[in-house]
């Protein structure tokens, strides 16, 4: 078996992919898996299921909610029926031998981040590239609503983010800047507040013989972040843009020893 919840949420098993339905049954074994493999309380499974407004008979419905889970499981896979365990205050999903994508996406992050501070930036970007694979679009789309829900698919928006950033500095790194221009002039529109995209922008494009290019994205932060945030942008921008102006030799690519 294997969970994955970095997309539409699903168990596969032998080639074959299972999906739920029932909205609150997915709710309930995405709760369960973001606890890791500790109990979660019933308590905790009312408030991802209705927020602060739960049914009379909320705690029933929870029992139904597993017992539905529990027969999809074991449709999935789970012939034992030993996935979901009674605790004296919940539940608790034991992963066992199965798989898990948000397992395998923290540990080839780890990886790559690892190896990108050792230098060591093409197997970075083959490790960066294997948890960019993991994600299959929007992670708990129209699911997420309780606490728990909603603080994972922040995180797993915010770490999506970093592992572009990362595969960027790493194909930066290896003198792959022109690769990437695209990706950063899609990056910069989606996510204009987000200055890291424009220095990373700035600086591909400086390498590409393109410093007209690379100052008009410097004032094109500028003016996106006076206007929504009344701020201007970060030091280090503001250094990369000095640095563009004057043709700073700290800018060209190191040359490989």
């Amino acid at each position: 078996m294997r969970y994955e919840l970095l997309g539409p949420l699903r168990v596969r098993h032998e080639e074959q992919s299972h999906s739920l339905s029932a909205p609150k049954v997915e709710t309930t074994l995405a709760t369960l898996l973001i606890g890791g493999g500790r109990a979660v309380t019933k308590e905790q499974l009312v408030t991802e299921l209705w927020g602060d407004r739960p049914p009379r008979r909320a705690s029933a419905a929870v029992h139904v909610y597993i017992s539905q889970l529990r027969k999809f499981l074991a449709g999935a896979g789970d012939t034992e029926g030993g996935a979901i365990v009674t605790r004296p205050l919940g539940y608790e999903l034991r992963l066992g031998g199965a798989g898990w994508d948000v397992a395998e996406f923290k540990e080839a992050m780890r990886t790559g981040r690892g190896l990108r501070s050792a230098g060591r930036h093409e197997e970075a970007l083959e490790s960066l590239e294997r948890a960019s694979s993991l994600i299959r679009g929007p992670v708990l789309d129209g699911v997420a609503e309780g606490p728990v829900l909603t603080a994972f698919t922040a995180w797993a928006e915010e770490e999506r983010l970093q592992c572009l950033e990362l595969s960027v500095e790493a194909r930066t790194a290896l003198g792959r800047h022109r690769e990437v221009i695209g990706l950063l002039c899609t990056l910069t529109a989606q996510y204009p507040l987000r200055e890291s995209f424009y220095r990373q922008l700035m600086l591909v494009l400086y390498r590409s013989e393109r410093q007209a290019e690379a100052l008009q994205v410097y004032r094109s932060a500028q003016r996106v972040l006076r206007a929504e945030l009344g701020l201007e942008p970060h030091r280090s921008l503001r250094r990369l843009h000095q640095a563009i102006l004057t043709s700073d030799r700290m800018l060209d690519l190191p040359a490989a020893s």
